[in-house]
């Protein structure tokens, strides 16, 4: 990679290194433990080693595991002993020395997963060395002699720390301020060290960003700032501070306005070079033809002789080129040309060896150009050469037209004649010759080319404009006017794109679809990384504008239409292009429309041909029965759909009993949302009838329905049978202690099911305890979810002694059940025993003190409890005072919410002196808990040690916006990686 780009990506505020306003960037870093050294250094996870483990973040990381994961090169026990870890830097670690031992192979696939999704960290991490061993470099040379001489260094060693400046200081001049004070220094100063000088000057306090060194001339300040430089780029001081950019005032003054990227790369010339990578089609032509004109030499005389040599043929090979793009020919004989003034003996000459071929048969000899991208780029060369002193129209080659004089006005000839072909003959061309146009290629084609040096800012503007007319004046978008975004980008105007690319990014285009904007998005569509994933076109189109992108929308693979208002004439349009024998679409959202079942006979109609899409999202559409009978036609010859999403929209009973007979014969679909359909019992029969045949369904979400203790029991009875199902939402449903009582009969048969929602039904304590017996027995069922329900204490307390001998559930919800202390005493007695649970939910219960020390106790000795919900649960002083002093003993828990209790600022006070030993907590929610100003000072202060909370929430404290500020900038700047809500 060139020095440029190795250079710009820091430079860029655009990228994601940010700058902060001091004149140095701030990359923090984490100080990792020393490993064994592996055999496979080779490796490229092994070269960047040191670069992942300071630079990669937490969300990053999880989004790396995951990937891994998916690709079978982390086991599902690693990924657990990975996230069990409690520092970042030694998950980083972790998961290097684990892929390093998978070989190459998961080295690569790291690497490939770094690159494609986070290019600016992957350039970060790859070129950091260098460009800071380069600066540092740099810095030695330029600072280190002049501070090497200079006498009496320890003077510099400590500084005189002052609060202001006095009106003496600010208004005398340097030899009356000694005057005046009788060269006494102040009373009140204090001596800081120059290597605590970027240092917070208070616990509380955020590190200084500006510092003002005062001092008579030639007391030492332009010194100190050297010596300063030179110590740091010998990495003895401030070693979290990754560059430094040293400038005089003096070099300031010489520019009137001057933006902090041109700065640095003019008084810094070794972070950058005009050598770029080409980044269009002209430039990289441009080179390519540099290239193959200088090849091996070196010396200025022999390469300008060259230029001089091949500067008549280029201009000959782009008249030949052209005239034959305009007539469609492709193949020359010798008489075209000599035709155009091309000696055929020159033709043995290097260049024309690189881009044209001959080919010989007993009857004659043709030639042609290597690639028909060759023939259109000199095309370009010689109508923009020639359009300069031409007077009529060059694609009229007798010459006979109407006068046309100046650059400007043929250039719009080529666009218009480029916009009223058909078959796209000339696109390539006016990209190319709107690519010569930008100041970029000058440079490389300088020699070959009669280019003025800044001809082309004449030139660029207007043609910008004129671009930019004919693309909002059209009303359709073809593939000419997504071909003039291309003319647009050749030359280098990108504030469309950019602009568009940020409104897709960001959801917010809803308005703005001008026909120059959608112009743009069809270019965007096929180009943009922000489409590659996944594009988001929310809220923003209708039928027309549909219609005008369909060509473009092949080139998506998951795409989001949701909130568009579409009605059935868009599902035409779509069922079209789902049909298409190039279709690629693979998830489609068009939820919170207003589809009828007309709409999803379209749709319906294109599944029974798409091989593509696997992810159907219908949600709150209004397809009823009728709608739903078309999908499941569709679903018994369509084997590629895995996801269907049907929620709210009032299929009810007949479009249940249709989707149930595809579940007979389908074997594709995994996951099927059902949800809020008003289905009760009679839909519920068919679809239990169909789970017992089928053994491929792995999700079904039946929440919000009418199935009651019937439906719920034949549901009940289908689980005994199938257990290739593993998640079953049952949640609003009408469910009481008599279906329940059946389910749990099931769950102790049951060996598949491991996530089962009951939210929001009436569950009471008889019902609590048959699903604790079920849990004594059931040993696959990992996720329970009763919130809402009935239970009171004795439910709850059933509940507990399961857990305390059910060894597989990981997640527990018990919230709104009009728990007490009672329950939580059982539930806190068997966390005690339980080495599974990871996530306990018990918010808005009042389980108050008494019950908080029962849990607090439990915490003290339990190693498996990662989450903690207790939000509104009446805890007070004393609950948080003994919460947390478990937590100076517990090490695995990570997410604490302690919302809506009054702990107040003694049990602030408790938490922070928890956080100053606890390396655990990751998450800490204590909004609207009485904490005060104090409080959350006492909070504040204790992050000081403690870099591993990456959120922490004190909203509706009662501190007050300027303490507000104050606390969260203390946070931040302890703590920078953490997240505060204040």
């Amino acid at each position: 990679m060139e020095r440029d780009t190795q250079s710009s990506f820091i430079l860029d505020s655009n990228r994601r290194i940010a700058w902060q306003e001091d004149c140095y960037v701030d990359l923090q870093s984490d100080t990792c433990s020393s490993h064994t050294k592996m055999k496979t250094e080779g490796i490229w996870i092994q070269k960047y080693r040191k670069q992942l483990v300071q630079s990669v973040t937490g969300p990053f990381l999880e989004s790396i595991v995951g990937h891994m994961r998916k690709q079978d090169h982390l086991s599902l026990d690693e990924t657990l002993a990975i996230q069990a870890m409690v520092h970042l830097p030694e998950k980083v670690l972790a998961v290097i020395d684990t892929l390093a031992t998978k070989g190459p192979q998961a080295s690569e696939s790291l690497q490939a997963f770094i690159e494609k999704t986070n290019t600016q960290f992957y350039q970060l991490i790859t070129l950091q060395d260098q460009i800071m061993q380069k600066h540092t470099e740099a810095l030695q040379t330029r600072y280190g002699g002049l501070v090497s001489t200079t006498p009496s260094l320890d003077s510099f060693a400590n500084l005189l720390l002052v609060e202001g400046l006095s009106d003496l200081q600010q208004k005398e001049h340097d030899a009356l301020q000694i005057e005046a004070t009788k060269g006494m220094g102040r009373h009140h100063a204090r001596q800081l060290a120059l290597d605590k000088l970027l240092q917070p000057l208070t616990r509380v306090s955020i590190p200084p960003r500006i510092l003002l060194t005062v001092g008579v001339s030639g007391i030492g300040k332009s010194t100190l700032v050297r010596h300063f430089v030179q110590l740091w780029s010998k990495g003895e001081i401030c070693q979290d501070v990754s560059f430094i950019f040293p400038f005089a005032f003096w070099e300031l003054n010489a520019f009137e306005k001057l933006s902090a990227e041109r700065l640095v790369k003019q008084v810094y010339p070794h972070n950058g070079s005009q050598d770029v990578l080409p980044r269009t089609w002209t430039e990289l032509y441009s080179y390519f033809f540099k290239m193959i004109v200088e090849g091996d030499l070196k010396e200025p005389l022999k390469i300008e002789q060259a230029y001089g040599s091949s500067r008549k043929m280029i201009g000959s090979l782009g008249r030949l080129a052209f005239y034959g793009l305009i007539k469609r020919k492709y193949n020359f004989h010798e008489q075209d040309m000599k035709a155009n003034g091309i000696d055929l003996p020159s033709l043995q000459s290097s260049l024309s060896s690189y881009i044209l071929v001959k080919e010989e048969s007993a009857a004659s000899t043709v030639y042609h150009f290597i690639h028909l991208s060759i023939q259109e780029f000199l095309a370009a060369t010689y109508y923009y050469t020639a359009s300069k002193r031409a007077i009529f129209d060059l694609f009229t080659e007798s010459g006979m037209s109407w006068p046309k004089i100046g650059f400007q006005n043929h250039f719009k000839n080529a666009l218009q004649r480029s916009q009223q072909s058909e078959d796209g003959q000339l696109d390539m061309f006016v990209r190319f010759l709107s690519g010569l146009l930008s100041p970029l290629v000058v440079r490389p084609l300088s020699g070959l080319l009669p280019l003025a040096r800044d001809e082309h800012s004449g030139f660029r503007v207007p043609a910008a404009s004129f671009m930019q007319g004919v693309l909002n004046s059209g009303c359709t978008v073809s593939l000419r006017a997504v071909n003039m975004v291309h003319c647009l980008q050749e030359l280098q105007h990108t504030e469309l794109t950019r602009t568009l690319e940020e409104g897709l990014h960001n959801n917010n285009l809803a308005g703005k679809l001008t026909p120059i904007n959608c112009s743009v998005l069809a270019y965007l569509l096929q180009v943009s990384e922000e489409c590659a994933e996944e594009t988001n076109l929310s809220n923003c189109l209708n039928y027309g504008i549909v219609k005008s992108l369909l060509p473009q929308l092949l080139y998506c693979t998951n795409i989001r239409l949701e909130n568009n208002n579409f009605k059935d004439d868009v599902m035409e349009l779509l069922g079209s292009l789902l049909s298409a024998k190039d279709c690629h679409l693979q998830k489609i959202s068009l939820a919170e429309n207003a589809i009828s079942n007309k709409g999803a006979k379209a749709i319906s109609r294109s599944l029974m041909v798409n091989r593509s899409l696997t992810s159907l999202d219908f949600r709150s559409n209004n397809i009823g029965p009728k709608g739903a009978k078309a999908l499941a036609d569709a679903l018994k010859r369509n084997q590629v759909l895995v996801s269907l999403s049907l929620q709210n929209n009032f299929i009810e009973e007949e479009g249940a009993k249709s989707i149930a007979e595809v579940l007979v014969s389908n074997r594709k679909l995994v996951t099927l949302n059902l949800q809020k359909n008003s289905i009760s019992t009679e839909g519920a029969q068919r679809i239990a009838e169909a789970l017992k045949k089928n053994q491929a369904l792995r999700e079904l979400i039946l929440s919000s329905n009418q199935l009651g203790d019937k439906g719920v029991a034949v549901l009940a009875q289908a689980l005994t049978v199938n257990h290739s199902l593993v998640s079953l939402h049952l949640q609003s449903n009408s469910i009481s202690n008599k279906g329940v009582s059946v389910l749990t009969k099931a769950l102790r048969l049951n060996r598949g099911l491991m996530h089962l929602n009951l939210r929001e039904n009436s569950i009471g304590v008889e019902g609590a305890k048959d699903i604790a017996k079920a849990l004594r027995e059931n040993n696959t069922l990992r996720h329970l979810d009763l919130t809402a329900n009935l239970l009171h204490d004795e439910g709850a307390k059933a509940i507990a002694g399961a857990v305390k001998v059910n060894q597989a559930l990981t997640s527990l919800h018990l919230q709104w059940n009009f728990i007490k202390s009672n329950a939580a005493k059982a539930l806190g007695h068997a966390l005690l025993s339980n080495t599974t649970l990871q996530q306990l939910d018990l918010q808005e219960n009042t389980i108050g003190d008494e019950g908080m020390i029962a849990l607090a106790e439990a915490l003290r000795r339990n190693t498996a409890l990662t989450t903690l919900f207790l939000q509104g649960v009446s805890v007070g002083q004393s609950g948080a005072i003994a919460l947390a002093e478990a937590l100076t003993f517990n090490q695995t828990l990570h997410t604490l919410d302690l919302r809506g209790n009054s702990i107040g600022m003694e049990g602030a006070k408790a938490m922070s002196n928890a956080l100053k030993t606890n390396r655990s907590l990751r998450v800490l929610n204590l909004q609207e808990n009485s904490l005060g100003m104090d409080g959350a000072i006492f909070i504040a202060t204790a992050l000081t040690g403690n870099h591993n909370l990456t959120y922490i929430n004190l909203q509706g404290n009662r501190i007050g916006e300027s303490g507000a500020k104050v606390i969260s900038d203390a946070i931040k700047t302890n703590s920078p990686n953490c997240v505060v809500k204040i």
